[in-house]
């Protein structure tokens, strides 16, 4: 039997010789085809960039813009213990051993076939390779692609070089890619901040983060453990830990897992709103997500989180789902935007209702019309009679009716008076006098933008014309700084990873109105929040306080503006066009500038400033006098009346029709704090003309 078998194998084992030397020959020379044919590719073009930080006024971090989340660092500022810790779970010979290593992959095969910790079969080298060249895909020719290019990149490259950029492409979970972003995510500090427990974390995690990092699930924390232990022993082996110390490390806190970058929830806005400024200085969002920007901007953490609270606490329960609500906070006199709300959630809405949305501004132009009277000389104790309705000629020959809310009459007051209550029947007179395209002039200087229209009517100073939020914001920040105009900035200045400056913004400012047309003007706004329209909501404020509430047609928006000498603010609440009502809304009534937006302007105004002093405005300069009757005027000129002939206005001439069934009918009636007429429906949902949108985010920004 033997001999047979003998004779057998003397037959078959030349022929399996020829067999197998045939295929070693065929493989050789199908490998050396691959070897120079395969060229090495270009680098996948995210492998090199790096997240854009967009930082608050201090320095710290708001959000971040960044296709992957990416900090790039030299091998240098990464501690050799960081290095041993992930050299010991992946690739523990790797200065020792070639590109490729076939015992390690038959190591790690067996070990994975037996159960055992899970270790990779490709060496370091081949795992940048595969990051950063080739595609994530399981085949065979993608294998040998990796194995080929690998061989040749170990001779363009040191293996320093190569451990590098592999330590700042491996992607850690969480959203991190490369070393540095993972010790942010996973224990809020840099790098080189890293002790040897929390490096081995991070050296178990890159292998395999679904697995092991246990903020998803229970039994991640088990297998992260077991891998742990793996890695430390594996250092104590390779003689990179001493085992007394090894003996004393602990296990290290691990932090709660952030979602960094998000655009969900109100900072949506912010990062949005960031890139659409950029974009229109030459900064793509391409170069944003991928360069490695620092953005400071002018936002005050403090007074964000507040303008947030102050929203999320105020907002009416059960609200429609159109429901906009703006805020924009900004320092007068340098246009620093210190907060910004533009929405509860970005990723259900991309349109931001602080500087894209639009709605009918209602009494919130009404200190226009007191700024060109005081210009021209007329004071605040001048006398106005304030009887309800009246009917003027709106210019086109055609009957406008002027009412009070609620046909309140008011007899004749003062125009402070007239500003704490809003009376509409003294300030359509009061516009006409000083003249309605003086008013518009008024509105153009203190900062609402030339995108917006307005018309030179006597509703203008009604608030016909639609502004954005941000509009009316630097409008009333023009009057805390005394008359300064300041152009509003949201960008303090941009570096590149170099940190080198590449954008800076700073005040822009002009002195557009007089100091003490401004102390008048403020001194009649105080009378607002001391005991006019906005009094009840801004109760425990603690501090001097100015400004106006605006209520629209059919109460469909709803403003307060108004100001401290730190800082002015304005909110508005509306639907998404004039047709939709807030009545009803929370369960009030009727939803006017002094309930929801004064109630979250006093809570922001309470929290922004807490821990700054009350500071005084400046006292009243009474332009014109104190007397009732000592005008530079005639007297007769604006003497108390019911006919507007006594004034010099404008009468209607045609039929007059039934003026208290059509009072009964216009929408002035219906609003506490007055408003405009009904005839310039306005749609909220959309930017104003002249604003340039994006597709790619629903951004736009005003052109101021």
């Amino acid at each position: 039997m033997r001999t047979f078998w003998k004779r057998i194998w003397q037959i078959f084992l030349p022929i399996l010789v020829y067999f197998f030397g045939l295929g070693f020959i065929a493989f050789v020379g199908l490998f050396s085809y691959a070897y120079f044919t395969v060229k090495v590719p270009s680098i996948n073009s995210y492998i090199d960039s790096q997240t854009t930080i967009i930082q608050y006024a201090d320095g710290s971090e708001l959000g971040r813009i960044g296709a992957q989340n990416r900090t790039l660092v030299s091998l240098a500022q990464i501690p050799i213990t960081v290095r041993e810790a992930v050299l010991a779970a992946e690739d523990r010979k790797f200065y020792s051993e070639n590109a490729v290593s076939p015992t390690g992959i038959a190591r790690a095969l067996l070990k994975d076939v037996m159960g055992g910790s899970l270790q990779s079969g490709s060496t370091i080298t081949q795992q940048y390779v595969k990051t950063a060249f080739l595609s994530q895909s399981q085949t065979i020719s993608r294998k040998i692609k990796e194995i080929i290019i690998s061989m040749k990149i170990e001779k363009q490259m040191s293996k320093d070089e190569i451990f590098e950029n592999y330590l700042n492409s491996i992607f850690f979970g969480r959203g991190s890619y490369g070393i540095e972003t993972a010790a942010e995510v996973y224990f809020n500090r840099n790098v080189n901040q890293l002790n040897v427990a929390q490096a081995a974390v991070l050296a178990s995690v890159l292998n395999a983060p679904g697995f092991y990092d246990p903020a998803y699930g229970p039994t991640n924390q088990k297998r992260l453990l077991k891998r742990w232990n793996y890695v430390l022993d594996g250092m104590v082996k390779e003689g990179w830990l001493k085992p007394e110390v090894r003996a004393q490390v602990k296990f290290p806190t691990i932090q709660p897992l952030t979602h960094f970058g998000s655009l969900g929830g109100p900072k949506g806005y912010l990062v949005s709103w960031v890139a659409n400024i950029l974009s229109n200085k030459n900064i793509s969002l391409d170069q944003l997500q991928t360069g490695g920007y620092t953005i400071r901007t002018t936002l005050v953490k403090q007074d964000q989180q507040a303008a947030v609270n102050a929203v999320s606490k105020n907002i009416p329960a059960h609200s429609p789902k159109d429901l906009h609500i703006g805020l924009v906070s900004i320092r007068p006199g340098t246009g620093e935007i210190l907060a910004m709300y533009g929405g509860q959630d970005y990723l259900a809405t991309q349109l931001n209702s602080a500087t894209q949305s639009i709605a009918q501004a209602g009494s919130s132009f009404k200190p226009f019309a007191l700024v060109a009277a005081l210009e021209q000389g007329i004071p605040l104790s001048s006398i106005w009679n304030g009887t309800t309705p009246k009917i003027y000629n709106d210019g086109l020959n055609r009957p406008y009716v002027v009412s009070n809310y609620g046909d309140e009459q008011y007899g004749n007051i003062d125009l402070i008076h007239a500003t704490a209550n809003s009376v509409n029947t003294i300030f359509v007179p009061l516009g006409m006098v000083a003249g309605d395209d003086k008013v518009v002039d008024v509105a153009r200087r203190a900062g609402i933008s030339n995108n917006i229209k307005i018309d030179s009517v006597p509703a203008v100073v009604l608030g016909s014309a639609s502004p954005h939020v941000i509009d009316l914001a630097t409008a009333y920040a023009t009057f805390a700084a005394n008359g300064v105009y300041a152009k509003p900035y949201l960008i303090s200045w941009v570096k590149n990873s170099s940190g080198s400056t590449i954008y800076q913004d700073q005040p822009n400012t002009s002195q557009v109105f007089q100091a003490d047309v401004m102390a008048d003007l403020t001194y009649a706004l105080q009378a607002v929040t001391k005991y006019g329209t906005a009094a009840g909501a801004l109760k425990g404020v603690g501090r001097p306080t100015a400004g106006k509430t605006g209520t629209t047609t059919n109460n469909a928006a709803a403003w307060f503006n108004g100001y401290t000498p730190q800082m002015a603010t304005t909110v508005g609440m509306f639907r998404n066009d004039a047709t939709q009502t807030l009545n009803g809304i929370g369960g009030i009534n009727s939803v006017t500038g002094g309930s929801y937006p004064a109630k979250i302007w006093a809570d922001y105004v309470k929290k922004a400033l807490a821990g700054q002093p009350a500071l005084p405005f400046p006292k009243p300069a009474h332009i014109g006098g104190t007397n009732p009757i000592s005008f530079s005027r005639a007297v007769t000129q604006y003497a108390p009346a019911d006919d507007p002939k006594v004034l010099g206005l404008p009468l209607f001439t045609g039929v007059i029709p039934d003026y208290k069934n059509q009072a009964s009918n216009n929408s002035n009636s219906n609003n506490p704090d007055n408003t405009n007429s009904s005839n310039n429906p306005t749609n909220n949902n959309q930017p104003n003309n002249g604003v340039d949108s994006t597709s790619s985010g629903g951004n736009a920004a005003p052109k101021n």
